[in-house]
């Protein structure tokens, strides 16, 4: 098949890729660097002439609704409009459990993305997925000083690489609509995570605290709540795989 990426040179996108060309599919990069702009439509048409599906992976870094929901609006609307131009056959997107629950900035965007999808007149199904192992690493990134305050609430993390395998059983497959959702092996403490990450090496050596947050999110709001698939690799053998493991 014909497969088009959304993302594709952002880290998700990057191992849906490797996915699908080791599957024998034909792949398509969406991206500025590839001549293609989610934002303004431009080389969209082109690109996606012959694309049986299209796999959205895009991604704002912000906290800030209005440029989460202006983003994924108006990517949203232009990929799905230039997918239906297309005839594609199946629209995939990737989105994150508990933005129903959790109402910050950035998971309204992702809820307006959904809400794009549903209303595009393309085939679809939406893979609601958890926090990736990363995760932990990103939060640190963001925190300046001598010590790391990072979130006290429960996530189960998943590794990027199965996440990008379900997306492509997805794509390959019948659309389903909104799909289970997608979890890790083991429900984790955010702050337990960052301290590990810390001692292994991955990450800037400094304390941890842990920040109590008020509402869903610090109730375990980002956590799956019925039935669905769950990956494998726990986050202490993602972590034992790296190369600063240990140090």
């Amino acid at each position: 098949m014909k497969i088009a990426i959304a993302g594709g040179t952002g880290l998700t996108g990057r191992h849906v890729a490797e996915v699908l060309t080791g599957a024998g599919h034909e792949v398509v990069v969406l991206a500025r660097s590839r001549g293609v702009d989610l934002l303004t439509g431009a080389g969209l048409d082109a690109a996606l002439s012959g694309v049986e599906a299209t796999i959205d992976v895009s991604n704002v870094t912000t906290v800030k609704r209005e440029v989460a929901v202006g983003f994924f609006e108006e990517a949203g609307r232009n990929l799905v409009g230039a997918a239906a131009r297309a005839g594609v056959r199946h629209h995939v997107v990737l989105s994150i459990v508990g933005i129903d629950r959790v109402g910050t900035g950035y998971y309204q965007g992702k809820l307006r993305q959904e809400e794009v999808v549903r209303d595009g007149g393309v085939p679809w199904s939406v893979l609601r997925a958890t926090q990736f192992h990363e995760f932990a690493g990103q939060l640190l990134e963001r925190v300046p000083g001598p010590v790391a305050v990072v979130p006290a609430m429960k996530v189960q993390p998943i590794t990027v690489r199965e996440v990008a395998e379900a997306l492509v059983a997805l794509a390959v497959g019948e659309p389903r609509g909104m799909a289970g959702d997608l979890a890790g092996p083991r429900v984790e403490s955010l702050a337990d995570m960052a301290r590990r990450l810390v001692a292994a090496g991955g990450a800037r050596r400094r304390p941890v605290v842990p920040l109590w947050l008020p509402g869903a999110m610090g109730r375990g709001g980002l956590l799956p709540t019925g039935p669905g698939p769950r990956g494998v690799e726990t986050f202490d053998e993602w972590l034992a795989g790296h190369r600063y493991a240990g140090r």
